[in-house]
């Protein structure tokens, strides 16, 4: 009898540890939402399945993290996208209640959100650049000059580009006005100079080097970008991004140079990935050793750390 109490006993404390609920995962739990920027020819989600950052915002929010991921038009100047994405924020930040958001942008979507943190410091914790080129990109570079102004060849790049930028909007729900020319000349050496200039916040003064850690209003700066073109056999845009990296006299990602890509605290700069490697792109064909969801998550970790 006392042996069979006993075991009773044992097996409702048991079940009372099995009915215990599992321990959340806050490893990502920022205080201040995140908010992703997607790059050039970019998006938030086609069709509302296919996500620009592939499977990155939902790994987040498995760690706790709140997440938004923004849309501005595909193809336009810096400051363009960069007042659809101030306007996004303010009402993120009117709908999330907490008062600044962590940005996040890749490619010229890095570009977007120093504009948004240049112009509206008070809305931002910090900024994150993967992959962006801040002193330009030398295929831009190469594409203007051999493109003279109001050229046939001219006209029919723009009226390409404005038209697969329109489509891409409409398969994500949204329509924005559309500048092909005026986003190639953004992201030229000349642009990115000329941008630069006006919101110099974080950009190394050497050619190589790490900006500021923190802007004005202790805003923390980041960045971190690939240099490996070519990394999975069977991803057809390797072989595109293998080609374009061929423009570049430096290593770089396929489309942006490694050291134009630095801004604040340089966390790395020669990530296995290429180009679309870094937001995890196409359907998470990458290196095989290097994961960026990791890379995101540790980041966001990173922010949470500190307190944003």
């Amino acid at each position: 009898m006392r042996n069979a109490v006993r075991t009773l006993v044992l097996a409702v404390a048991a079940l009372g540890l099995w009915a215990q609920p599992a321990l959340a995962n806050t490893q990502t739990q920022t205080r201040y939402p995140i908010v992703l920027a997607h790059g050039m020819a970019g998006f938030d989600s086609l069709f509302g399945v296919y996500d620009y950052f592939y499977g990155i915002g939902s790994d987040l929010r498995a760690g706790g993290a709140t997440v938004y991921v923004t849309s501005v038009p595909q193809f336009n100047t810096t400051e363009q996208r960069g007042e659809a994405l101030l306007a996004q924020v303010k009402d993120i930040v009117a709908r999330s209640g907490k008062g600044k958001v962590n940005l996040i942008g890749h490619s010229h979507g890095g570009l977007d959100v120093r504009y948004v943190a240049a112009v509206r410091p008070d809305l931002v914790a910090s900024v994150t650049t993967v992959g962006s080129p801040h002193k330009g990109a030398d295929l831009a570079d190469y594409l203007r000059a051999n493109l003279r102004g109001g050229s046939f060849t001219e006209s029919v790049l723009a009226y390409f580009a404005n038209n697969l930028g329109t489509v891409l909007g409409l398969l994500s729900g949204k329509t924005s006005p559309q500048d092909a020319i005026g986003a190639l000349a953004a992201l030229s050496k000349s642009g990115t100079a000329a941008f630069n200039q006006k919101y110099p916040a974080g950009i190394p003064s050497s050619s190589c080097g790490q900006g500021a850690a923190t802007g004005a209003q202790g805003q923390r700066y980041y960045s971190w970008s690939g240099t490996d073109p070519f990394t999975n056999l069977f991803d057809a845009s390797d072989y595109p991004m293998k080609l374009s990296s061929f423009f570049y006299s430096e290593a770089n990602d396929g489309l942006v140079g490694r050291c134009s890509s630095h801004f604040g605290t340089v966390l790395r700069d020669n990530y296995d990935m290429n180009h679309l490697d870094e937001v995890n792109q196409v359907l998470g064909l990458t290196a095989f050793f290097t994961n960026p969801k990791t890379v995101f998550r540790n980041h966001a970790n990173r922010l949470k750390g500190l307190g944003l």
